[in-house]
Formats: structure tokens, C-alpha cells, sequence
């Protein structure tokens, strides 16, 4: 069986939750190559050394060019700051290489656009890691409403809330800084819950957004690393230069209406993901905090029997639940990733599309640029076809 040597660059929170799929993949799918953790970069050799040997990288490196440029890489795994996605990406595809890529895909259509040109012309298997399509309960909700199960749809109504900078005296971090992050919440969670949609409901035709920032200004910490935890000494105050908080309503393609909203400001929250779907037949429910359940409402059922039932999402015949434990052994977040690239791995060994791959990452680019000019002038925008 062919080996994939994988090259991560990067390995903060999302390099360590692709570490972990990275190891146990081929473990628990069948899989038509086996992937190999042959390389891990980053910026600082000693935290590199400590990170390869934590997560069973085999060797490092400081410079992701010559990770991208290795002759002895097949799959590039970008894990980095948004504002570095875009150019290593593009070098991976023209030495290529394979290139699986966090979200948001880049900080613009702009550099989206080039990411899939560079890739179409290198005729290499790309992916953007929108680990949530992965979700067993998520991936049943789209077996459902692709069977008619829900009718025609007529709402998709989503919300993404977290509450980790609540707190105005919360420092500075990357990702309030808008020339690294590209945007807060918007690009951030948000991002998610665009895809979503148009994984489970279609393209979007149109959208009226509002984007906000609460806290203007917070304090720069001396010595503090770019994670979640504040440490070294507080000095002075930086301005905020990304939203806090996004919503968006939106008209699809096949008339259905649309609510979003994304927010780090809710107290209480911690990675709180709630979607429902109305249709003519009938409504789906998912809450990531239950992630295992689906509810399914039937329209024709009898009046006396009528009300949300749950599905438990661990049978054999779910998506990807039967790799995994007999019934009702739950499943969590690290599995979700495990999932993706299980499906990515089988589709570099093909040599067929992945998905969702690099121009659906554009196409929610587009969508996420349309909120923001609609934030700012006040009116509907529309999406390109």
C-alpha cells in the first residue's frame, strides 16, 4: 500500500487536533494509503522538538519552504495563522503536493482565487478542514433533507456562541489583530456555520449583514504566547481591529430563508453550535453540545404522536459511527477530524476531488466578503453564480 508523507506546518490548538486525527486515522478507517507523520515545522526549533515528540512527528523543521520543497513530502497540512495559508498553500500545489488547509482558507477572494487556480493548474487534491461536515449527526441531517425527508426547505437558522474574550480585560491576541487574522468572529466561527449551510442547504443568493466590536481596545501582554492563556507582564493597550460579533440574514438559491449568528461575547458559551432546519415535511435540530443527537420532526405524523424525536447517531448505518464503538459509545470533537482525513486520504490516493475542497473554501470566502460590505453600506449584496 502507498505511503503519504504528511508535513505539518504549525502545531498550535489546531496542530494538535490534527496531530492526534493524523495518528489514529488509520487505525480505525479503511484507508488506500497510509498516511506517515514524517514532518512537522514551525517557527521556533526547541518548541517544534517538544511538539514532534508529544504528537509523533519524526522530524522538524524551522522554514515551511523547505517542508513545501521536500522531495520526500506527498501532503502538505496547513495549520498555520491565516495570513499564511494562501502563500504556502500556492507553493505546496506547484511542488506538488496534496494540501489540506484550516479554515478560514485565506484572508480574501483574492487569495482564494489563486489558491484553486495554482492547484487546478498542478492538478492536486486540496481540502479546507471544515471539520463540523463530519459531524455523524451533521452528515446524517444531509442524507436526510438529500432523501426529501424534510420537504422543501424553507429556514436554515444557526447560531455559533463562544465566550472567550468577554472579558475586556482579556489581552491582545492574533486573532483580534485584523492584518493576521483577516476578520474576528466572522472568519473565525462564522465560517462554520456558512459552510453548513451550504453543505446542508444550498448557495446562498443574497445577504444583509451586520458586524460588531464590543471591546475597541485591549492590553498588550509582554512575553505572552499567541494561545489562550495570558502570561509575562501587562503593558500597553492595543486597538481591536477585528468584529466581535457577526450575523447574517440570507436568501438562498432555492427560496429558503436564512438567520446567522456568530458571537465570543456570549457568557456561558463555550463552543456552543445550535442549527435547525424547517422544511414542508418536516424540521431538523442539532446541538453540538449534544453531538451525538439528531432530532427529526415528521409533519405527517398523526396529531397524537406528533413532537421532535431523537436519533442517537452511533449506529452502524450512520456516517462514519460504524469505525468506531458498538451503539451508543459516544463519539467527540477530536473524532470529527479523524473523519475528514480519512476521506481526504482515500481521495489523494485516487487522484479524485476532495470535499470540501479548495473552491467551496472560495465560495464561502464569497460569502463571508458579502456580509462584510454589507456591514458596511447598509444594504442587501448579492452572490455571484
Amino acid at each position: 500500500m502507498k505511503t503519504l508523507n504528511v508535513a505539518m506546518i504549525g502545531h498550535g490548538f489546531m496542530g494538535k487536533a490534527h496531530s492526534n486525527a493524523w495518528r489514529q486515522v488509520g487505525r480505525f478507517f479503511d484507508l488506500e494509503a497510509v498516511p506517515r507523520l514524517k514532518l512537522l515545522c514551525g517557527r521556533t526549533a526547541d518548541t517544534v522538538r517538544t511538539a514532534a515528540a508529544r504528537y509523533g512527528w519524526e522530524e522538524i523543521c524551522v522554514d515551511w519552504r523547505e517542508a513545501v520543497a521536500r522531495p520526500d513530502v506527498d501532503l502538505v497540512d496547513i495549520t498555520t495563522m491565516n495570513d499564511t495559508h494562501a502563500e504556502i498553500a500556492v507553493a505546496a500545489a506547484k511542488a506538488g503536493k496534496a494540501v489540506l488547509c484550516e479554515k478560514p482558507l485565506a484572508m480574501n477572494v483574492r487569495q482564494c482565487r489563486a489558491m484553486v487556480e495554482a492547484a487546478k493548474k498542478a492538478r492536486v487534491t486540496t481540502m479546507v478542514c471544515h471539520n463540523y461536515r463530519r459531524i455523524p449527526a451533521i452528515a446524517q441531517a444531509k442524507k436526510m433533507i438529500a432523501a426529501g425527508d424534510l420537504g422543501a426547505i424553507r429556514h436554515y437558522r444557526a447560531r455559533y456562541l463562544q465566550d472567550w474574550i468577554a472579558d475586556p480585560n482579556f489581552p491582545i491576541v492574533w486573532r483580534l489583530r485584523g492584518k493576521i487574522a483577516g476578520s474576528g468572529t466572522h472568519g473565525d466561527i462564522h465560517a462554520h456555520i456558512i459552510d453548513l449551510a451550504r453543505f446542508l442547504v444550498g448557495e446562498f443568493a443574497e445577504v444583509s449583514g451586520l458586524l460588531h466590536t464590543f471591546v475597541k481596545e485591549r492590553p498588550v501582554v509582554a512575553g505572552r504566547s499567541e494561545g489562550l492563556r495570558a502570561k509575562g507582564r501587562r503593558g500597553r493597550m492595543e486597538k481591536v481591529t477585528v468584529d466581535d460579533a457577526a450575523m447574517c440574514l440570507a436568501r438562498f438559491r432555492n427560496g429558503a430563508l436564512g438567520n446567522l449568528e456568530a458571537t465570543r461575547f456570549a457568557l456561558g458559551r463555550k463552543n456552543g453550535i445550535q442549527i435547525e432546519i424547517n422544511g414542508s415535511k418536516g424540521s431538523l435540530y442539532f446541538d453540538f453540545e449534544d453531538m451525538n443527537r439528531l432530532k427529526f420532526y415528521r409533519g405527517d405524523d398523526p396529531t397524537d404522536r406528533r413532537g421532535f424525536r431523537d436519533i442517537l447517531v452511533t449506529e452502524s448505518a450512520h456516517p462514519y459511527a460504524g469505525a468506531w464503538w458498538p451503539p451508543g459509545h459516544i463519539l467527540g470533537y477530536e473524532h470529527t477530524f479523524v473523519h475528514a482525513f480519512a476521506d481526504f486520504v482515500n481521495a489523494v490516493a485516487r487522484g479524485k476531488p476532495a470535499t470540501p475542497d479548495f473552491v467551496e473554501g472560495l465560495r464561502n470566502q464569497q460569502v463571508l466578503e458579502a456580509v462584510v460590505q454589507s456591514a458596511k453600506t447598509g444594504r442587501w449584496v448579492k452572490l455571484p453564480r
